[in-house]
């Protein structure tokens, strides 16, 4: 259920908790602490006064907190234990399709994880890969503790902040969401190049491959919507295809068979999650080029 900003403010502290309770995992004492902040004039104010509300509170309630959140890809997962926003969030990033190897690969981490620190491995998943959560799990294991319980916290505040913008409705949204665009532009021919095919894949260091988005070019060589858009563009390696052959063909052009440019891959990284991402294609039937736009 989504609620606007005027109807959070109007809530009584009970229902304000119960619609904002689950938003920092298994602590509505959050959401209740915020309550006394309103009214929010923003959704940013919103998060801001949740935020507060850990920062201030004891020790021992931080530690809780952070705490109630669940291995990645754990045995609560695979026993389907998980709240709905958890299991939704490990589910995006293909948590819960991992095999058997991988399985026994996450649990070794979370193990050593718990073993050095005391507390689960927490990331934000939406704004990961598979590859770069495990990426985060090397690179978070040679932290001292401090600085993991923070990096911890602040993880949290990110996966608030997501949900929240998906609970919250208003004018202005939080500052969360990435983009990834694409156009295609025919040199031959001087034009934008309409109704050629895209594929956008996700690339793992074990040579699997997943597809994220399908579409076609429009009149003006983009396409109508973004590749991905509204959410964080998951940190990670991905590769573009574009069918080009068939375009050209159909412009007229003369090709070989097998023509010299069929599909054309371009690979790239994420590195920033809330960044524009805009890679296009500059073709011709025998050369290509690229770059990062914007």
């Amino acid at each position: 259920m989504t609620f606007s900003l005027e109807q959070l403010n109007a809530l009584s502290e009970a229902d304000f908790t119960a619609a904002l309770g689950d938003i920092f995992e298994h602590s509505p004492w959050v959401a209740k602490a915020a309550w006394a902040k309103r009214p929010f004039a923003s959704l940013a104010a919103l998060h801001e006064a949740m935020v507060a509300a850990v920062r201030a509170a004891p020790d021992d309630a931080k530690l809780t907190l952070v705490k109630a959140h669940p291995d990645l890809a754990g045995k609560a997962a695979r026993a389907g234990a998980l709240t709905g926003d958890s299991t939704n969030e490990q589910a995006s990033v293909g948590l819960d399709r991992l095999n058997d190897a991988e399985y026994v690969r996450f649990q070794q981490l979370n193990d050593a994880y718990q073993a050095k620190f005391g507390i689960p491995f927490i990331v934000c998943v939406r704004r990961h890969t598979k590859d770069s959560i495990l990426n985060e799990f090397e690179r978070r294991l040679t932290q001292a503790k401090g600085d993991a319980f923070e990096t911890a916290l602040g993880e949290i505040f990110r996966i608030a902040a997501l949900r929240l913008d998906q609970r919250v409705t208003a004018d202005v949204r939080l500052p969360l969401h990435g983009r990834l665009s694409t156009h295609v532009l025919d040199t031959h021919g001087g034009m934008p190049a309409a109704n050629v095919p895209v594929e956008l894949w996700e690339l793992s260091r074990d040579g699997a491959a997943r597809l994220i988005a399908q579409t076609v070019t429009n009149k003006d060589g983009r396409t109508d919507a973004p590749l991905i858009a509204g959410r964080p563009v998951p940190i990670g390696s991905y590769e573009l295809r574009f069918a080009i052959a068939g375009y050209f063909r159909a412009q007229g052009v003369p090709l070989p068979e097998p023509p010299f440019l069929d599909i054309v891959p371009i690979r790239f990284s994420v590195l920033e999650a809330e960044a524009h991402y805009h890679v296009p294609l500059v073709a011709t039937p025998w050369a290509y080029s690229t770059y990062r736009g914007s």
